[in-house]
C-alpha cells in the first residue's frame, strides 16, 4: 500500500504532484498543500518508496530504480495525465531522474533548494551492514534530528523546533524504517549530474535565501545547466521554504503554472 495525500477532487487540468526530501514524508506539505488546493489546483502529495508512511512490511527494494518504478506505477494507475512534478531537496533528484526516464508523465518541474550534485551516497554504500544500521539508528535519534531541524530552518523558536522535529521523525518509528533506509544507502543513492542537461521540461527553481544546507552557487549552476529554467529566491528563508514560507512557495508555483496562460 502506497501512502499519499489524494486531491479533494480530480480535474481535467494537469495535476500538481508534490514529492519530499531525503528520509522525509508528505507531511512536509502540511502548510502549502491546502493553499494550492484553495487556488483550484488538483494536488497530490506522494511518499517516495522507502520513506514516508507506505506499508513496506514485505521489504521491497528501495533503490533508485525501485523508487522510480513505484512513482510511475502510481502515476499510470491513478493520475494518468502529465503532471507538474515538485521536488524539494533530494526530491529534486527524484524528480529529475523521473522526468528524464518518463518525459511523457511530466509537463513541467519545480525544484526547491535542489540537492542534485551529490554523487549518490558515496562511501556509505560500501559500509558493512552492521555499521550501516548503527548509522541509521543514530539518524533517527532526537538530538540529531533537533540539530538538523535547527540547521534546516531560519531561526526557529525552540518549541516550534521540537514540534517540527517530532513531525519529521514520525515515519522513523515504523518497524521497517531501518531496513529500507539501509537498503537505499548501500544501493548507491541518486547521482543525476549527467541527467540534468537532458531535462526537456520547463523548470522553476526556488531557493531559500538563507539555506545552510545547499550553497546558492549550486542553484545558479543548476539554472545554467537546465535547458529551460527560471530561478526565484525566497527571502529570509532556509532549506525547506514550503514549510517555512508556504504562502510564498504556493504563489510561485501558481504563477509558474499559469505563466503560459497569461
Amino acid at each position: 500500500m502506497s501512502s499519499c495525500v489524494k486531491p479533494k477532487e480530480q480535474t481535467e487540468a494537469n495535476p500538481v504532484v508534490l514529492l519530499h526530501g531525503f528520509d522525509s514524508t508528505c507531511l512536509e506539505w502540511r502548510y502549502a498543500l491546502p493553499l494550492l488546493e484553495e487556488a483550484g489546483l488538483e494536488t497530490w502529495a506522494v511518499d517516495i518508496l522507502g520513506w514516508g508512511f507506505s506499508d513496506l512490511e514485505r521489504l521491497p527494494s528501495c533503490d533508485v530504480a525501485s523508487k522510480r518504478d513505484h512513482l510511475y506505477q502510481l502515476w499510470s494507475t491513478y493520475i494518468k495525465r502529465p503532471m507538474v512534478l515538485v521536488g524539494p531537496s533530494l526530491g529534486s533528484a527524484v524528480a529529475i531522474d523521473f522526468s528524464v526516464n518518463y518525459p511523457e508523465a511530466v509537463d513541467r518541474l519545480v525544484l526547491i533548494d535542489a540537492c542534485v550534485y551529490a554523487e549518490g551516497t558515496g562511501s556509505l554504500a560500501t559500509l558493512p551492514k552492521a555499521l550501516a544500521y548503527a548509522g541509521v539508528y543514530l539518524l533517527k535519534s532526537i538530538p540529531l534530528r533537533l540539530y538538523a531541524t535547527s540547521l534546516t530552518f531560519n531561526g526557529l523558536p525552540l518549541n516550534t523546533c521540537i514540534d517540527w522535529t517530532n513531525i519529521g521523525r514520525l515515519h522513523c518509528l515504523l518497524p521497517w524504517w531501518e531496513d529500507t533506509t539501509v537498503n537505499f544507502m548501500i544501493s548507491g543513492g541518486y547521482n543525476v549530474i549527467d541527467q540534468i542537461q537532458h531535462v526537456k521540461q520547463k523548470t522553476l527553481i526556488i531557493w531559500g535565501e538563507d539555506d545552510q544546507i545547499i550553497d546558492y552557487k549550486l542553484a545558479v549552476r543548476l539554472h545554467c545547466e537546465l535547458p529551460n529554467a527560471i530561478i526565484c529566491q525566497v527571502l529570509k528563508c532556509g532549506h525547506i521554504p514550503h514549510v517555512e514560507k508556504p504562502d510564498a512557495v504556493s504563489r510561485l508555483i501558481l504563477e509558474f503554472i499559469h505563466s503560459d496562460q497569461s
